[in-house]
């Protein structure tokens, strides 16, 4: 359990002195959290004693070991491949990388079930599908993939979807047009990309509502959002990875899917039908021509009624 959720337990039975200490440490996380207990104390108009007896409530045996757990999750959010590669080792040349990689994903993907609540994922569903303006989704250097392709399954449930893509000027030129019937979708793992963190802060003070998909530790926009979908991100390997990430997107995309009426059942017919007519797949070209026919060459069908017209 991360120190911000240990400070968002509901069981918490917290004096109003100490609920002005967690506010201050949830406002200002994690920075507020680095100085010195008088620091915090004098910040919050509270006595030393006061932020003790709340760090041995919390769980911790005193201010300095609250303190050090925290500088140990800021260490772990901030951590870089260079560093990883330095802290995590394959083990013995003849263990078998590939697989010990595969067995660690497993284990995360496992782990990804338990890590957020199911109504997180049904109050995600009714953000999205009851946003009465557009959806927008933004992601960083990676996970803007994730991004791209939870859009392309969402345009098929319903309209005014769009990926904004990779940041820039154009894509923070969006901000003018969004407002509070809209919904912006993030996904932002540690490091947690800076042009990502500023464009969500700058759609919320305009009012949007925001879906948030991030790790254990948390992007700074979980303090934004309306709903926030957690992955675990650590395995065998200096890189992160995001197929839990992938895993819980599409599990969403399930969770849409089971709630959905005639009107979007009607929508992806109409896209199927369009998709067909303009022979975007393979089996679009199999039902005008026989499974297992071969792709009729461009002017193929003007040749032969020439060849017709020759013989006649």
């Amino acid at each position: 359990m991360t120190i911000r959720e240990i400070l968002m337990r509901q069981d918490l039975s917290l004096t109003p002195s100490e609920e002005k200490i967690v506010r201050l440490l949830l406002a200002e996380y994690p920075t507020s959290g680095l100085g010195t207990a008088t620091s915090l104390a004098k910040r919050t108009g509270v006595s030393d004693p006061t932020v003790v007896r709340l760090m041995m409530k919390l769980g911790f045996e005193g201010f300095p070991d609250f303190q050090s757990k925290l500088l140990a999750e800021v260490e772990s959010r901030l951590h870089s491949p260079l560093l990883m590669m330095e802290s995590k080792r394959f083990g013995r040349s003849n263990d078998n990388v590939v697989l010990a990689y595969l067995d660690s994903v497993g284990e995360v993907v496992d782990k990804s079930a338990s890590i957020t609540p199911l109504q997180s994922y049904d109050r995600a569903t009714r953000l999205l599908m009851e946003a009465r303006g557009d959806v927008v989704m933004l992601g960083g250097r990676f996970s803007r993939y994730l991004a791209g392709m939870f859009a392309g399954y969402l345009v098929q449930f319903r309209p005014n979807v769009r990926d904004l893509g990779v940041v820039s000027a154009q894509t923070l030129d969006t901000l003018a047009d969004l407002g509070r019937k809209d919904v912006l979708v993030v996904f932002d793992y540690r490091r947690y990309q800076l042009d990502v963190v500023a464009y969500a802060r700058q759609a919320a003070a305009r009012g949007v509502r925001i879906l948030l998909f991030t790790d254990q530790w948390l992007s700074p926009i979980a303090d934004l959002a309306e709903v926030t979908i957690v992955s675990p991100l650590e395995v065998a390997s200096p890189y992160d990875t995001l197929v839990p990430a992938l895993a819980q997107m599409e599990a969403l995309v399930a969770r849409i899917l089971s709630t959905l009426g005639d009107d979007a059942r009607a929508r992806i017919e109409t896209l199927e039908e369009v998709r067909h007519a303009n022979s975007v797949t393979l089996d679009s070209d199999s039902q005008e021509s026989g499974v297992g026919s071969a792709r009729r060459e461009p002017g193929a069908r003007k040749s032969r009624k020439s060849s017709k017209q020759v013989r006649s």
